[in-house]
């Protein structure tokens, strides 16, 4: 579970974002325990996945190290940081999809026999792709909302301390988490009857 009383690392955002030389590899490595159990955590959510937590935590590195994203709290950061993981977890799911349709092949001539029996994609690679999407939704709609979903979902956070993240009521915290699970889940209903 994630810890909450270890700040050391709080004085290093404010560094890395005003882009200090060195300091998203100092962040990096004062996080590396805390976000190697968040890899290993995504990975344990789809079991299909077929990369480990330590590569997943340093393709994850690679993406965040590239990109230009503000980290004003550490809210934000794990955020985002799941976001980049579940984002590669997709990637993946999606080539291994590719694959299973024949994607390495270059197609000459379409038997429509044998394209009727092909296998559907695995219902678990549909639903983690589905989420995606509905989370993508989410995030153009509420970003605040998204950003909490990442938090209690693929972050592993309570609600306890979200609301300590976050500096409102567990109270608030937990309407926050129904009105997402809510927009979320029509967002599915939504995408698997279209």
């Amino acid at each position: 579970m994630p810890t909450m009383a270890n700040d050391s690392w709080t004085p290093l955002l404010g560094d890395a974002e005003a882009g200090v030389a060195g300091a998203k590899e100092r962040l990096f490595a004062t996080l590396y325990a805390q976000l190697h159990e968040l890899a290993a955590r995504q990975l344990r959510r789809h079991a299909g996945a077929s990369i480990s937590a330590t590569t997943l935590l340093h393709e994850a590195y690679l993406d965040m190290a590239q990109g230009q994203a503000v980290f004003p709290d550490r809210a934000r950061f794990m955020g985002y940081a799941s976001r980049v993981m579940r984002g590669l977890i997709i990637d993946l799911s999606r080539q291994r999809q590719a694959q299973k349709r024949g994607a390495e092949f270059h197609i000459t001539q379409l038997d429509t026999k044998v394209a009727a029996q092909q296998a559907a994609p695995d219902s678990d690679e549909r639903d983690l792709v589905r989420l995606s999407e509905a989370l993508d939704a989410l995030a153009a709609r509420d970003p605040r909302l998204a950003e909490l979903v990442d938090l209690k979902y693929f972050c592993g956070f309570s609600l306890v301390e979200i609301a300590e993240l976050r500096g409102v009521s567990e109270r608030t915290a937990q309407r926050d988490w129904e009105k997402a699970r809510l927009l979320l889940y029509r967002e599915i209903g939504e995408n698997t009857a279209a």
